[in-house]
């Protein structure tokens, strides 16, 4: 049987993503700090899964417990870091600020090596980690969070250059989602998907083993604009 894990499945993309995999056959080792969360989605899915209780933010602990699951599952082919928090930042609010941190940056970074290090060590594997559109851009009402997902789709490049260094068949795939359906998005912006479908689209991603996915395909081209933006033009549009 297929074996993936899903840090962050208790709810939005990763819960998702736990329901659609689930239906394809794989067995999941389902990640979150939320455990009555896991258990609820682990109880709903078919067969029989793993479940690990884990806060992001604490990242060497994280590391531990994600190391745990992975020997307890046995052979993990498919790796998906999703955890991630995002807030706007009206005023400059350092315990915000340092949350954003420590589960997008740190977190992120920690487990990343541990999934590295067991996918050279296996010889192959499939590494995803969700970053953002907000990579591209660096306006003043969010300068921290895309910060932390620039840091995030620049890590996975950096990742990406040691899997082919490593002549062995590591996929590493970033994942740049627009605006998606979640708790996350606040208001209803212009081309938010609805769960469903922009997991659908990442799953058939993760599946052909792509490098880089938009979520949905449309954003790849707003990625774009933002790349060639002028600076100025930029703050004061966001």
């Amino acid at each position: 049987m297929k074996q993936a894990i899903i840090v962050g499945a208790s709810s939005g993309i990763g819960y998702e993503l736990a329901v659609q995999l689930a239906a394809k056959g794989y067995q999941l080792g389902l990640v979150a700090r939320r455990l009555e969360k896991l258990e609820q989605l682990s109880s709903s899915l078919a067969a029989e899964h793993f479940i690990a209780q884990s806060d992001v933010s604490q990242a060497e602990q994280a590391q531990q417990q994600l190391t745990d699951l992975i020997e307890k599952m046995g052979n993990v082919e498919l790796i998906i870091l999703n955890s991630g928090v995002g807030q706007q930042e009206k005023q400059l609010d350092w315990p915000i600020e340092r949350e954003m941190i420590d589960v997008n940056i740190r977190g992120f970074a920690a487990l990343t090596v541990v999934a590295m290090n067991y996918f050279r060590e296996r010889g192959n594997g499939h590494l995803v980690g969700i970053s953002s559109v907000a990579a591209h851009m660096s306006g003043g009402m969010a300068p921290t969070y895309a910060a932390t997902k620039a840091f995030v789709s620049s890590y996975f490049n950096g990742m990406r250059s040691r899997a082919e260094y490593s002549k062995l068949p590591i996929t590493v795939t970033t994942v740049e989602p627009g605006f998606v359906d979640t708790p996350m998005v606040q208001g209803s912006p212009i081309w938010t998907s609805t769960v469903e479908k922009a997991v659908s689209q990442l799953v058939t991603g993760i599946l052909n083993k792509k490098g880089h996915i938009y979520i949905t395909k449309r954003w790849r081209y707003v990625a774009w604009l933002l790349n060639i933006m002028p600076k100025w033009l930029m703050r004061r549009l966001f």
